[in-house]
C-alpha cells in the first residue's frame, strides 16, 4: 500500500504540472497570436513567454524522481 501512495504522488506531481502547463501555454498561444498579428518584431518575446511554462514540467518530473527515489 505504501509503494502505491509513493507512486499515485509521484504520478500526481508530473500530471498537475503537465496540465497547468497546458492550461498556461494555451492561453500565452493565442495571446501571443494576436500580439504577432498586430506587432510581428515581438516574435522572440512570444517564444520566450511559450518556453517558460516548460520549466513548471521538468521541476515537477524533477520532484517525481526525488519522491520515487526517496531523496
Amino acid at each position: 500500500m505504501d509503494k502505491v501512495l509513493i507512486t499515485l504522488a509521484a504520478a500526481f506531481a508530473v500530471g498537475v504540472t503537465a496540465l497547468a502547463t497546458a492550461w498556461v501555454q494555451s492561453r500565452i498561444g493565442s495571446a501571443g497570436a494576436g500580439a504577432l498579428a498586430e506587432k510581428p518584431e515581438v516574435r522572440g518575446a512570444v517564444i520566450v513567454m511559450l518556453a517558460i511554462p516548460e520549466t513548471l514540467v521538468i521541476l515537477g518530473f524533477v520532484v517525481a524522481v526525488l519522491i520515487l527515489t526517496g531523496g
